[in-house]
C-alpha cells in the first residue's frame, strides 16, 4: 500500500514524536525502529529538505521534528518521500480511455483517493503512543 521508504519515515517520525521530540541520532533512531541507518540517514535528509524534521550538529545535536506531531499528518510525511500517485488517465495509454478512465482504472483512483482522505485525516500524534501526548497536555 505504502513504498517501504514511506514507511521507514513514518518509524522514524513517530519515534521522534514519542519522544517529545527530543533530537536523537540517525543511529539510535535506526536501532529503535529496526530501519537500516544507510538508508534512514537518507530518508531523514529528504523530510528535511521538505522542512519535517531538523538536524542539530553538538554534544546534545541530532534529529527532531520541525513541526508539531499534532500538526504532522502521515499524508505530508508519505508525499515528501514517495508520493501517492492518483490515476488521472489510462496507464495503458488506450485511446478509448482518453476522455474518461475505464471502470477498473477509476476503482482504482477511488481506492487511491481513500487512502489519501485517510493519510491527510491521521496526525502523526495519533500514531503515536496516546499516553505521552496525554501527560503533555495535548
Amino acid at each position: 500500500m505504502i513504498s517501504q521508504t514511506a514507511e521507514y519515515a513514518l518509524r522514524a517520525v513517530v519515534f521522534l514524536a514519542e519522544r517529545r521530540n527530543e533530537p536523537h541520532t540517525i543511529r539510535q533512531i535506526a536501532q529503535a525502529t529496526l530501519v537500516p541507518e544507510g538508508y534512514l540517514a537518507k530518508v531523514m535528509l529528504e523530510l528535511g529538505r521538505h522542512g519535517l524534521v531538523r538536524s542539530q550538529r553538538g554534544i546534545k545535536g541530532g534529529t527532531s521534528l520541525a513541526i508539531p506531531a499534532l500538526e504532522l499528518t502521515v499524508y505530508t510525511i508519505v508525499q515528501a518521500v514517495d508520493p501517492i500517485h492518483r490515476i488521472t488517465q489510462c496507464p495503458l495509454n488506450n485511446p478509448n480511455h482518453a476522455t474518461e478512465l475505464c471502470a477498473l482504472h477509476h476503482r482504482l483512483d477511488e481506492a487511491a483517493a481513500l487512502i489519501e482522505n485517510c493519510f491527510r485525516n491521521t496526525t502523526i500524534a495519533d500514531l503515536a503512543r496516546q499516553d505521552i501526548f496525554a501527560a503533555a497536555g495535548g
